[in-house]
C-alpha cells in the first residue's frame, strides 16, 4: 500500500488533501512540498505524515520536496493547529500566514547574496537640498571598507538616498565573493552594559520570573514614564542566553524605529525587525535567521509571533491593551492571547506590559491566571501629570479649542516647551453641512458621511475610501452657505498655526505619516526639544516619549461615554491615560486639560483622582453585572451581501443550529454601520460561559456553512474574542 500524506495548501478550505509520498521521498510534518492541484501546481504544507489511504482512489503523488528540512518545525504547527481550531479558521492558510511572501509563492528558502557597497570616492555633484545624501556620503567616508546594504539602513540610510549616490557614481555595486570584498563591515557586537534601574524598577525586576523556570504570565502595570522599556531591556540583558532567541512585541510599526533603536544600544546586530513594511527579501532573510536558531532578538508586529522559533526562551508584549493586536480580516488571530499559549508551548515566561492593561488581563491577575508585578513610580525625577476637567458648554471654540485650552498652550511655549494637542479625527471636519436646506455629504458606498480634508480638496470616507472634489456649493440646493462642522486635525493644525504663527505646529495623523520614514522625520524634529505643538490622533498616545511635552490638552473626551459598545469606557479610559502620560515625562511637571461636556461624568472624574487599576476593577464589576467578557466568552458570526435581506437570511439560517442552553444568541441584527463599501453586514452574536460549548457550536456553524452553495455576492466570517463589537 503506498504511503499517504495529508497535505495544506493556501486555500480557505477547511480540509487537508491526499497524496502519495513516491517511494524513495523523506517528509516531515511541517515540510514545503511541491504538489498538483487541478491543472495547477501548488506549493503546500505536511501536515500530517500518517494519512489513510481512501478506498478506491487513486492519489497523485507530491511532485517535489523544496528543502530537506521542515519549513515550521512542530512546535509552530501545533500552535497554529490550535490557533485554526480557537478562530475557526482554515488550517492551510493559518500555516502559511507563519511564511513570508517568498515562501509562500515556493521561492528557495535561502538567503539571496547580500548587496555590497563601495565607495569610489567621486562622482556627479549633489544638489544642495540633498541633505541625506550628503550625510550617508560623509558616513561612507569614515568606514574602513566596503559596506553592506543591511548596514546602511541600520545605520538609518534609506534606499532613496542608496540608489541616488549610485546613481551619481559615488558608490558602486561589489560581489560579495570576490576577495576584495572580504572586509565587509563586521557585525556591532553586543555591548556588556545593560540599564541602569531606578529603586522602583529593580523591585519590579527582582519578581520578573526567570527564563529557564517554565511557563508563567507576568502582567507588568507600569504608570506612562516609568521605564517598562528599560526593564525589558534589563531582564533580557540579565535572563537570556547568548545562544537563545526572545521575542518583543509592539502593536504599530510607527513604533519599531525608536524601539529598534533602545534595543540596539544594548544588544548591537543580535536584533532584528519583522513589520509588513519590509519587503520580500529582508522577510525573508529574517525569516531564515529565526528558523535556523540565530541568536535574535526580534522586534516585531503582531504576525511575528507566528514565526518558526527553534530557541524562543522570552516573550514580551508591550501596549498588551492595544487593539492593534488583534488581526481585523482573514485569519483573526490575536497576537497578545497567541504570545501566551505559544509561551506555553515553549515553556518560558511571557511579559505582558501596559500602564492601562485590557480587563481581560486585569481579570486574569485578579483570578491568579497572570502574576502582577507593579510599577507606580515614574522613572528619575518625572512627576505623574495632573489632570483637570474643562468643561466647553457655552464657551466659544476656535478650531475646537477654547480660550482656556489657548491660553495654557500660549503659557507653555513663552517657556520654552511642548504642548500636545489630541484630536481623534484626521481631515479637517466630519462633516460637510449646508445651512440653508440642511444637506449633509454621504458616502454614496457607506452609511457614513464623508470627511473633508481641505488640504487636498477632497471629501473622503474614512471606511472605504471613496472621495470626491470638494465643493463650494451645496449640491442639493447651490447654496453657497456649504460649511465643515465640526473639527478633525486639519482644522485644529490650522487654528493653532494662526494663532501661534513663530511656533511650528507638527501634525502626526495617518494622512501625514504616509511617506516612509516620515514618521522619524517628525519624531526627530519633536526630540530636538524646540518649541512646537504636536496635534495628533492616537498615533501620539502608543509610548512614545517627549521629554519637553509639559501639556497635553483632549479636544473632546466625550466620544466614548454613551456609545452601544461595551468596550467603549475602557478603551475611552485607555486613551485617555496614555495621551495624557505624554506630559511631564522628564524634570519638568505636566500638566493635562480635559475639554469636555460633561464634566460630571463619573468616568471622567474617577479619572482626575483614581489609579488605572482601581477604575478597571469598577468597570470589571460593570462588565460582570452583564455578563460581558471576560465573564462570559463572546463571538460574532458576520454576513455580508448586495442586500441587507440575504444578510439577515443567512444569518436567520443559522440561528436555529444554534445548541440552546449552553450557548445565547443575539440578533440576527444589521451592524452598527449596515453599509459598507456597498456590502450590507448583519451578525449574530454567541456568548458562553465556557469556551468549549462555543467551540462546538461554531464548529458545527462553520461545517454547515462550508457545505452550502451560497451566492457569489454572499460572504461571512467569524470573529472570535471581538474588539469590536459593531
Amino acid at each position: 500500500m503506498p504511503a499517504t500524506v495529508r497535505i495544506a495548501l493556501n486555500r480557505p478550505l477547511r480540509r487537508l488533501f491526499d497524496y502519495e509520498r513516491p517511494d524513495g521521498m523523506v517528509l516531515t510534518r511541517g515540510q514545503r512540498v511541491r504538489v498538483p492541484f487541478g491543472r495547477q501546481t501548488l506549493t503546500g504544507l505536511v501536515a500530517d505524515t500518517n494519512g489513510t489511504p481512501p478506498e478506491g482512489l487513486t492519489l497523485k503523488p507530491v511532485s517535489q520536496a523544496l528543502e530537506p528540512w521542515p519549513a515550521l518545525p512542530d512546535e509552530t504547527v501545533a500552535l497554529l493547529q490550535w490557533a485554526s481550531h480557537y478562530y475557526q479558521h482554515p488550517l492551510g492558510e493559518c500555516l502559511f500566514t507563519a511564511m513570508p511572501p517568498a515562501l509562500r509563492r515556493g521561492r528557495p528558502a535561502e538567503r539571496p547574496a547580500p548587496m555590497v557597497w563601495r565607495y569610489t570616492g567621486s562622482g556627479a555633484t549633489l544638489p544642495a537640498s540633498a541633505h541625506r545624501q550628503k550625510a550617508l556620503l560623509d558616513w561612507l567616508k569614515d568606514q574602513p571598507g566596503d559596506v553592506a546594504d543591511s548596514t546602511l539602513r541600520a545605520a538609518g540610510f534609506q534606499r532613496t538616498q542608496i540608489d541616488a549616490l549610485a546613481n551619481k557614481q559615488w558608490i558602486t555595486r561589489v560581489d560579495p565573493t570576490a576577495p576584495q570584498a572580504a572586509h565587509v563591515a563586521d557585525a556591532t557586537p553586543a555591548p556588556s552594559c545593560r540599564p541602569t534601574l531606578s529603586p522602583a524598577q529593580a523591585e519590579a525586576a527582582s519578581q520578573l520570573p526567570a527564563v529557564n523556570a517554565g511557563f508563567s504570565a507576568t502582567l507588568l502595570y507600569g504608570v506612562t514614564g516609568s521605564g517598562k522599556t528599560e526593564l525589558y531591556l534589563h531582564y533580557l540583558k540579565t535572563h537570556l542566553g547568548d545562544q537563545d532567541q526572545a521575542l518583543v512585541l509592539v502593536p504599530e510599526i510607527n513604533l519599531t524605529p525608536q524601539t529598534v533603536a533602545r534595543f540596539q544600544k544594548y544588544f548591537g546586530d543580535r536584533i532584528v525587525v519583522w513589520h509588513s513594511a519590509l519587503n520580500d527579501t529582508d522577510r525573508l532573510d529574517t525569516w531564515l535567521k529565526v528558523r535556523h536558531g540565530e541568536p535574535v532578538i526580534l522586534v516585531g508586529t503582531r504576525s511575528a509571533v507566528l514565526l518558526p522559533f527553534t530557541r524562543l526562551r522570552a516573550l514580551v508584549v508591550d501596549e498588551e491593551h492595544d487593539t492593534s493586536y488583534k488581526q481585523g480580516d482573514g485569519f483573526r488571530y490575536s497576537g497578545r492571547d497567541l504570545a501566551v499559549y505559544r509561551a506555553h508551548l515553549n515553556r518560558c515566561p511571557v511579559i505582558l506590559g501596559s500602564a492601562t492593561p485590557s480587563l481581560e488581563s486585569v481579570h486574569n491577575a485578579r483570578t491568579g491566571k497572570y502574576r502582577l508585578v507593579r510599577l507606580e513610580q515614574r522613572a528619575g525625577p518625572a512627576r505623574p501629570p495632573t489632570l483637570s476637567l474643562l468643561d466647553i458648554r457655552s464657551r466659544p471654540l476656535e478650531g475646537g479649542l477654547s480660550r482656556p485650552a489657548l491660553s495654557a498652550i500660549r503659557d507653555v511655549l513663552a517657556r520654552g516647551e511642548q504642548a500636545l494637542v489630541f484630536v481623534n479625527r484626521r481631515g479637517f471636519a466630519p462633516v460637510m453641512m449646508c445651512f440653508d436646506c440642511g444637506h449633509l455629504m454621504e458616502c454614496p458606498r457607506c452609511d457614513s458621511r464623508l470627511t473633508y480634508h481641505r488640504r487636498d480638496r477632497a471629501m473622503r470616507c474614512h471606511h472605504c475610501d471613496f472621495q470626491c472634489a470638494a465643493r463650494d456649493t451645496c449640491p442639493q440646493c447651490q447654496s453657497e452657505r456649504f460649511k465643515p462642522v465640526g473639527q478633525g486635525t486639519e482644522r485644529t493644525e490650522d487654528t493653532l498655526a494662526e494663532a501661534f504663527p513663530d511656533t511650528p505646529v507638527v501634525r502626526v495623523d495617518r494622512d501625514s505619516t504616509q511617506r516612509k520614514g516620515s514618521i522619524q522625520q517628525i519624531l526627530d524634529k519633536v526630540n530636538s526639544g524646540a518649541p512646537c505643538v504636536l496635534v495628533g490622533t492616537q498615533m501620539l498616545a502608543k509610548g512614545h516619549d517627549f521629554p519637553n511635552v509639559t501639556l497635553v490638552v483632549v479636544v473632546n473626551a466625550d466620544g466614548g461615554l454613551f456609545s452601544v459598545d461595551f468596550r467603549a469606557p475602557e478603551q475611552l479610559t485607555q486613551t485617555l491615560i496614555q495621551v495624557s502620560g505624554r506630559a511631564g515625562r522628564a524634570e519638568k511637571p505636566g500638566r493635562v486639560l480635559i475639554q469636555t461636556c460633561h464634566s460630571d461624568h463619573p468616568l471622567l472624574r474617577a479619572l482626575c483622582s483614581d489609579a488605572y487599576l482601581d477604575i478597571a476593577v469598577r468597570l470589571l464589576a460593570e462588565r460582570e453585572q452583564g455578563l460581558f467578557p471576560p465573564f462570559r466568552h463572546m463571538t460574532i458570526v458576520r454576513a455580508e451581501a448586495d442586500t441587507m435581506a440575504r444578510s439577515l437570511a443567512l444569518l436567520d439560517q443559522l440561528k436555529p443550529l444554534v445548541p440552546a442552553g449552553n450557548v445565547e444568541c443575539w440578533g440576527p441584527l444589521p451592524a452598527l454601520i449596515a453599509r459598507r463599501a456597498d456590502r450590507h453586514r448583519a451578525q449574530l452574536v454567541l456568548l458562553s460561559h465556557q469556551r468549549g460549548h462555543l467551540n462546538a457550536a461554531l464548529s458545527g456553524l462553520c461545517q454547515h456553512l462550508d457545505q452550502q452553495r451560497l451566492p457569489s455576492a454572499v460572504r461571512w466570517m467569524v470573529d472570535v474574542d471581538p474588539q469590536e463589537t459593531g
